[in-house]
């Protein structure tokens, strides 16, 4: 019996699984009080209905047995447990030291489920093309400062349908935008005493639920606004953790799948908490249930949103059990699926656990991010490689992924240095998140060129200005997906921050008033270039020849030389041409 809440007939059951429990209690809240029913156990779910439409009403759980936390037994009936299927909530998750002791009740500050049932969208196919531009998105950051959009929009998904954020998106001829997470997180605990919260949200608690302080309108609002953003050919990625929750280590809180069904984490054989996520725990994709929550997932915002496809961080998880294999159940789950069949699927292909750094090691069909091209061009353009490298990674990276260019090329991402920082920090400055500045990347290949930070010296603001073209038109020749994180098509900085997770104020937040006007019709410009011959870029460019910067052919000796400088490329119909001693890149 597939676990969630179901409407029909003027009904509404609820479904729950919970393999271990003794008992399970549904808890119903109209107003503020709660109403408790007792569910009754079938098989490994259990289940009630009660005889009327519930639709609006908030509830939850409350999971009653053996309270062993070393046997993976966390049953405390006081502590009140979000469904997992949980599609809407009434608040957002705060971390608190009652959600993690025995005996302390927890219903005042754990948000409620809220009974809905959003309508099935037709099935379209995705507008997103190989090829094409994403556009990583942090929603409150992209539209906190926005001067155009209205005070009460911004910050939250209605933002992106707001016609100033599509105008932009459209002169940058994006394919799609991939929203970092929206889905419902907990800070992480070390954070409160700090002051700080979490600004990325990859610390999900339930994986369907949206987060109220993102998206308050809930799967109506991402509905609508990805339907308007459809209307304009642009498409829509999530960005996903499927790989471990907010309940972190054993010391975290109780507040869904711990309370319920702890076997959804993988266990060492010690029963210790496996943590190949770097966040206390790791989801178990050998566990069919586990498998089905992710796939269930999936559908539901693929049905009811209408979501091109998804990009799954550190996805390496998806195939443990606890080792990686490329040929792991879920894969075939997802392309056997017709539903999920035609998605967009995207690719983090690592992960800190053994064995996992996995880029190249995806499906087929799959797109992934390729880390080596970020390196590559960054390095060469600090002058530490030749152009064999750098011409590999422009050409799809044909010996990671061979000729399909499933590579999805990115020189920046949320994760460690802006674009503009890469060329203005030497060394990571993140003592504003409160470690003493030992977070984050320690190799960035970033230079700042000949000063460290912000400067009034044109001579290294000269630098930097063409050395962000050259980055930029590097990306936009590639062959492959490009990605682009907002903001670097008009030099935004985080001061130096590469791990900016907790910064959720000026530090994330776009600076519109500030850009950098130049570089932003520069960057339009490669962009309507790449865009009408994006069909182009799909494959490896087998013909063409390549030459050095004096107009010869280029041999094996030139590309091993650390003395060549550049190349073009020609096919007759477009070419480039990409040369260190200017510095610059892009079409001809």
């Amino acid at each position: 019996m597939t676990p969630g809440v179901f409407l029909a007939d003027g009904a509404t059951r609820f479904s729950v699984r919970s393999p271990r429990a003794e008992a399970l209690t549904l808890c119903l809240f109209e107003d503020e009080a709660e109403q408790r029913i007792a569910m009754t156990r079938v098989g490994d779910n259990w289940i009630v209905e009660i005889p009327r439409d519930l639709r609006g009403i908030r509830y939850g759980y409350r999971a009653s047995g053996e309270w062993n936390p070393p046997d993976g037994l966390w049953f405390d009936p006081a502590k009140l447990l979000v469904d997992p299927y949980a599609i809407e909530l009434d608040g957002s998750f705060v971390q608190h030291t009652s959600l993690s002791t025995y005996g302390a009740d927890t219903s005042k500050i754990v948000p409620k489920a809220v009974v809905t049932a959003p309508p099935v969208i037709s099935h379209l196919p995705p507008l997103f093309r190989h090829g094409g531009l994403i556009y990583e998105v942090n929603v409150r950051g992209l539209t906190m400062l926005h001067p155009d959009v209205p005070q009460p929009l911004r910050g939250t998904v209605a933002a992106l349908a707001h016609p100033a954020i599509i105008g932009h998106l459209k002169q940058l001829h994006v394919s799609a935008v991939e929203l970092m997470p929206i889905v419902a997180w907990i800070d992480e605990r070390h954070l409160p005493p700090l002051g700080l919260t979490n600004a990325w949200g990859y610390n999900p608690v339930a994986p369907m639920a949206l987060d109220p302080r993102v998206c308050p309108g809930g799967v109506r609002e991402l509905r609508e606004t990805v339907a308007t953003l459809r209307a304009e050919g642009i498409g829509v990625i999530l960005d996903i953790v499927l790989n471990h929750s907010g309940e972190s280590d054993v010391l975290g809180p109780v507040l869904c799948l711990r309370g319920l069904d702890d076997a959804a984490y993988t266990k060492a054989p010690d029963g210790r908490l496996i943590n190949d996520t770097g966040c206390g725990n790791t989801l178990d994709f050998g566990n069919p249930a586990v498998r089905a929550l992710a796939l269930d997932t999936l559908r539901h915002f693929t049905r009811h949103c209408g979501v091109d496809g998804f990009r799954f961080d550190l996805a390496p998880i998806l195939a443990r059990s606890p080792g990686f294999a490329a040929d792991a159940p879920i894969f075939r789950e997802i392309a056997a699926d017709p539903v999920l069949a035609d998605r967009v699927m995207i690719a983090e292909p690592w992960d800190i656990g053994p064995g996992g750094y996995q880029l190249g090691g995806f499906p087929s069909n799959w797109l992934e991010w390729n880390d080596r091209f970020r390196d590559d061009v960054r390095r060469f353009w600090k002058g530490e490689t030749g152009v064999g490298a750098l011409a590999t990674r422009i050409a799809g990276s044909s010996d990671i992924f061979g000729k399909a260019c499933r590579t999805v090329n990115f020189l920046a991402a949320h994760d460690g240095f802006t674009l503009a920082d890469t060329l203005a920090y030497e060394q990571r400055h993140n003592w504003a998140n409160g470690e003493e500045n030992r977070d984050g990347h320690g190799e960035n290949f970033s230079w700042n060129n000949g000063m460290e930070g912000e400067t009034d010296n044109l001579d290294v603001l000269s630098r930097r200005a063409a050395l962000v073209r050259a980055m930029l038109g590097t990306l936009f020749i590639s062959t492959g997906t490009i990605l682009l994180t907002a903001g670097d098509e008009f030099g935004r900085s985080q001061r130096g921050n590469n791990n900016a997770y907790a910064q959720d104020n000026e530090i994330t937040w776009i600076d519109w008033d500030r850009r950098d006007r130049a570089l932003e019709a520069w960057t339009f410009g490669l962009s309507a270039w790449r865009h009408l011959r994006i069909s182009s870029f799909t494959r490896f460019p087998e013909d063409g020849t390549w030459r050095d910067l004096n107009g010869t052919e280029l041999h094996t000796s030139a590309w091993e030389s650390d003395l060549t400088q550049g190349f073009f490329w020609q096919n007759g119909s477009y070419g480039f041409v990409v040369d260190r001693t200017a510095p610059m890149a892009g079409p001809v």
